[in-house]
């Protein structure tokens, strides 16, 4: 049987992006020390971050920006989005 060290760890996170994580944490059943745990041996597992992390290139960055200036924006409801996604498979 292994016994396993723990050590303390300082760290400055956003206060409302860890009050958010915690909530989501607590309904899991799991602590923040926990949660930081299994990613930690995730990014040891997969030898670097365990989800893809890219810097989006000139077309990607337009786009984001025309969204926060509400450029380019429509409202779409869920019920047109799956009855276009039955289209394409149909297609």
């Amino acid at each position: 049987m292994t016994i396993s060290v723990k050590e303390t760890t300082s760290m400055k996170l956003d206060v409302e992006t860890k009050a958010k994580a915690k909530e989501i944490f607590k309904e899991l059943g799991i602590t923040m020390g926990e949660a930081v745990n299994m990613f930690l041996s995730q990014v040891t597992l997969h030898k670097g971050l365990p989800f893809e992390v890219k810097i989006p290139n000139d077309e990607t960055k337009k786009a984001i920006e025309e969204a926060r200036k509400g450029i380019n924006m429509e409202s779409v409801s869920l019920e047109e989005m799956i009855q276009e996604r039955e289209n394409m498979k149909n297609a």
